[in-house]
Order: C-alpha cells, then sequence, then structure tokens
C-alpha cells in the first residue's frame, strides 16, 4: 500500500517539484528537480511551465499533487507573477486528470519545521533529514518536497474507499 505525492512550489523562473512515496507512516524520497524557464516571455515561461511538469507527471505517474499557495508580502506584482506560475502548474496537473491541492507556505513551514515563520534553510535540512536525502537540494526542489511531505502530513484519507493506496 502506497502513494505517491507531488509537491510544487510554483515560480516563473524556477519551479521547483519533489516526488515522495507514502508507505504506512513512512515517508520516502523519488526524485525532484527544478524547471527553470529559459526566456523573458511571459507566454513562453508559463508554456514551459506546463511542459515540465507534464513530463514530470508522466515520468512519476503521482497519484495526489499538492501546490503552495500564493503569498503576498509588499509587492503585489510579484504575486500576480506567481499566480500565472501556478496558473500554468494547476494546468499541467489538471491536464493529467489529477485535483490539486493547496497548502498555505506557513502551514507547510509548521509542518516540515515545527515553526511558521522558519527559514529556507531550515526547511531544507529538514526535508533532507525527514527523506533521509543525501548530498544538497535545490532550494526550489527542498520547498517542493516540503509540500508534498505536508499533504501526507494533511491529507484526508477516504472512509470505504482504497483510492489513495495500490
Amino acid at each position: 500500500m502506497s502513494l505517491i505525492v507531488l509537491g510544487i512550489d510554483p515560480g516563473l523562473r524556477v519551479t521547483g517539484y519533489g516526488v515522495i512515496v507514502k508507505r504506512g507512516q513512512q515517508s520516502h524520497y523519488l526524485g525532484s528537480g527544478c524547471i527553470r524557464t529559459q526566456t523573458t516571455d511571459l507566454a513562453s515561461r508559463l508554456w514551459q511551465i506546463h511542459q515540465g511538469l507534464s513530463e514530470v507527471m508522466l515520468e512519476f505517474r503521482p497519484q495526489a499533487v499538492a501546490i503552495e499557495q500564493v503569498f503576498m508580502r509588499d509587492n503585489a506584482s510579484s504575486a500576480l507573477k506567481l499566480g500565472h506560475a501556478r496558473g500554468a502548474a494547476v494546468v499541467a496537473v489538471a491536464s493529467h486528470g489529477h485535483h490539486i491541492h493547496e497548502y498555505a507556505p506557513r502551514l507547510v513551514k509548521q509542518t516540515v519545521v515545527g515553526y511558521g515563520n522558519s527559514t529556507k534553510a531550515q526547511i531544507a535540512h529538514m526535508v533532507k533529514r525527514l527523506l533521509e536525502v543525501e548530498g544538497t537540494l535545490a532550494q526550489d526542489a527542498a520547498d517542493a518536497l516540503a509540500v508534498a511531505l505536508c499533504h501526507v502530513s494533511h491529507m484526508r484519507m477516504p472512509l470505504s474507499s482504497n483510492l489513495y493506496y495500490q
């Protein structure tokens, strides 16, 4: 019985992804990486995000997908750009027939580190520790893995269905 979960940390320049498998009470690392857009044209960047995540979906065949919600600090323009990247990611996931689960950045940090205002370095450290990952992880990939870990910690299992486990 296992559940493969794809976590996404959306960004217009760099979109991180992380894939874990949950077996019983344990989560294990399957893979991660970054989709780096190679242009400044907005439409091209969104297409690259969509295509990159579509390839990830085909490679790992996740059964659940989670994404970080938009967090707006001081800059509405940055939040809007991030919203575009999230939109491309959501469409890529939906085109593969999946529902996407959304988590607030603060909840992701609280779940993985135990502190809602934790730093990116603290998140990366805990992700590596929880998933027993050797070597270095790209920051965006570590954030995406944190989103996947948040999902397995907070997901609701169906009462009368074996939908999430194979």
